[in-house]
């Protein structure tokens, strides 16, 4: 027998939830490629590999250590996903944003995307942090395909306002407390695993791309089906290809986000009470 979407994500998020206690984790984090030091920043860490969670698939990239963490940062209870599911792992959509659907089953409102991405706009070099205002999604697939589940959302979403503006003010506020430069810019995803040509990221460029990746757009599509708030912050770890002579590396792509893995965890700690208060 096919067990529903809902019913598989009610499992997993009774096992975590159980798990978890006495904690009620109000908002969660997901961390891409080389930006697991972030979870560093935890306190009272309860860790879960993704294999013992009900319907919870596994993080196969290197880079991504494939475990859930709970505990508080900033005096605010979190779930932490120390690496993410990929479309381009193989997995189906409702695979890899299964997480999201859980997260919103718990109630947790806030949901905190991170990623590695390549710059294409001029003033994103490597190590700089982007907030996303927008995204397009090139990746040839929508996560709300398919039949809708009423207690999860609306079978046709509103997507004028992804990402929660009061949410990216939140972040330009730490930042600027911090003395961090935070950008803004539109996100585009593509299915990958392969990096983009320099024909497509002129493309990308003529369409109002700064950031192009391989994640996050599925993710926020189903945050915001379940009406939670996002805040997305891209790592910069390359410029995109054709825009500069070397060619891209993914282990050059985790050495820079660990290297600026510290200045996100630092604005991502300080950004949450902001978030919490900002509900």
């Amino acid at each position: 027998m096919t067990i529903s979407l809902y019913d598989r994500a009610s499992e997993a998020q009774r096992y975590i939830q159980a798990k978890a206690r006495p904690r009620s984790p109000r908002v969660a984090v997901v961390l891409g490629s080389g930006l697991g030091g972030v979870a560093d920043a935890v306190e009272d860490a309860l860790e879960i590999p993704y294999i013992e969670i009900p319907h919870f698939v596994r993080s196969t990239v290197e880079g991504h250590a494939g475990k859930l963490i709970i505990g508080s940062c900033g005096g605010v209870d979190v779930v932490l996903m120390k690496g993410r599911f990929h479309f381009y792992e193989g997995y189906s959509m409702e695979e890899v944003t299964l997480p999201t659907r859980v997260f919103s089953l718990m109630g947790i409102r806030s949901l905190i995307l991170t990623n590695a991405s390549g710059g294409t706009a001029p003033q994103l070099s490597p190590g700089a942090l982007m907030a996303l205002t927008d995204h397009i999604n090139l990746m040839g697939e929508n996560p709300l395909r398919g039949e809708n589940d009423e207690r999860f959302g609306p079978r046709f979403q509103d997507m004028t306002s992804v990402y929660t503006p009061p949410y990216i003010q939140a972040a330009h506020e730490v930042a600027r407390e911090l003395g961090l430069v935070l950008f803004e810019g539109v996100y585009v995803g593509l299915r990958g695993p392969s990096y983009e040509t320099p024909a497509e990221i002129r493309m990308i460029r003529k369409l109002g791309g700064d950031a192009v990746g391989m994640s996050t757009v599925p993710e926020a599509t189903v945050a915001r089906h379940c009406g939670m708030n996002v805040l997305a912050i891209s790592c910069i770890t390359n410029v995109a290809a054709g825009l500069a002579a070397a060619e891209i590396d993914h282990s050059e792509v985790m050495a820079v986000g660990s290297q600026a893995g510290k200045q996100l965890a630092d604005l991502i700690v300080n950004v949450i009470p902001r978030i919490v208060s900002a509900e």
